[in-house]
């Protein structure tokens, strides 16, 4: 009985020390990348030096004003104002800052409720230091809530500070905007997004392409959270990044395909130009991929610029029209007719 009683022990602790280790990695594995080299202060954010440094002023001198950053996807507005609450509060961070994403909490009651209940705690905080709210999709709050959240913005001056990041600051109302210190941020750089994948290509050990990497700008259009998820989707799926990859995962028209069919309507030659409009149509595209590709394509093509401005004006009118609902393959003939009369001029 003793023997087995030992045996049955040893399993145990091995069973046990196999549960607690296991778990670690598997977490550090499954970790999405975008979280995992989401950067932790101001020397790591990527692009938007100039913006990035006046928010690092800011910091240095305590005294910071309420924040707006409006931007595109993916380009590090919230990742911003999290290094920014980093370095002004440090380890008080955890008590000190409220995070919401008005997409969710967008009422007038959140509002009155969260963010006006958090105002009022009393935290201990280093001299000249504010709590934070951050409200992420802040142009998603309904109009209420807004007049709201300006009133509540007043009153708690003293003791709060409030960091809004949005993709479109037109949607927030005027007495907001006036209380608030206005960043603009831009679609990062090709070549910004193309160090960062490499740097992480690096770290994570896996081999690439050349053509892979800028597969992976290309299907990113300047936003690097896009750029980190095909990354590792490419990754997960293949443990390789080809362009051919790439694009499987994306499932996104190839765009030598479309840069192919874009030449032959340069040289006017509309037979050419649409059997690759037919095939990419027989693949099961939407004329949206279809009609974007051409554009994100179009644009980077080494052509006579006057052809090209004509070329861009006829695809947005065509996307226009593939936006209002007229999305089939007869509209996209008709921008290959379209854009061979373009060429032929």
């Amino acid at each position: 009985m003793n023997d087995k009683g030992e045996d049955m022990d040893v399993d145990c602790d091995i069973i046990q020390t196999g549960q607690s280790k296991s778990p670690s990695k598997l977490l550090n594995k499954n970790v999405p990348w975008i979280e995992k080299f989401r950067p932790q202060t101001f020397s790591d954010i990527i692009g938007n030096e100039d913006l990035v440094s006046r928010l690092e002023v800011f910091s240095k001198n305590g005294n910071t004003p309420n924040i707006i950053i409006a931007g595109p996807p993916g380009v590090g507005k919230t990742t911003t104002i999290l290094c920014l609450a980093r370095v002004l509060l440090g380890p008080a961070m955890k008590e000190a800052v409220l995070e919401l994403n008005a997409s969710n909490d967008r009422g007038i009651e959140t509002v009155r409720n969260k963010i006006k209940m958090f105002a009022q705690q009393k935290v201990t905080l280093p001299p000249g230091r504010h709590k934070i709210v951050i409200l992420d999709e802040a142009d998603s709050m309904t109009d209420g809530a807004q007049q709201a959240l300006r009133r509540t913005m007043e009153i708690y001056s003293s003791t709060t500070r409030f960091a809004l990041a949005c993709n479109n600051s037109e949607k927030i109302i005027e007495p907001i905007q006036s209380r608030c210190a206005m960043l603009r941020y831009e679609k990062l750089k090709d070549h910004q997004i193309l160090a960062k994948i490499m740097e992480i290509c690096d770290k994570e050990k896996f081999s690439y392409t050349d053509d892979g990497l800028e597969a992976i700008v290309f299907t990113a259009q300047g936003d690097m959270r896009q750029a980190l998820n095909n990354l590792q989707s490419t990754v997960n799926g293949f443990n390789h990044v080809s362009s051919e990859n790439v694009f499987k995962v994306c499932d996104e028209p190839h765009p030598l395909l479309v840069k192919e069919m874009l030449m032959h309507c340069v040289a006017v030659d509309i037979h050419k130009a649409y059997q690759i409009l037919a095939h990419l149509w027989k693949l099961g595209y939407a004329a949206e991929d279809i009609i974007g590709n051409i554009f994100k394509v179009c644009k980077n093509l080494n052509i006579d610029e006057n052809i090209k401005l004509e070329f861009l004006k006829e695809i947005g009118l065509t996307h226009l029209k593939v936006v209002k609902g007229i999305n089939s393959l007869l509209t996209l003939s008709g921008l290959l007719a379209k854009l061979c009369t373009a060429a032929n001029k």
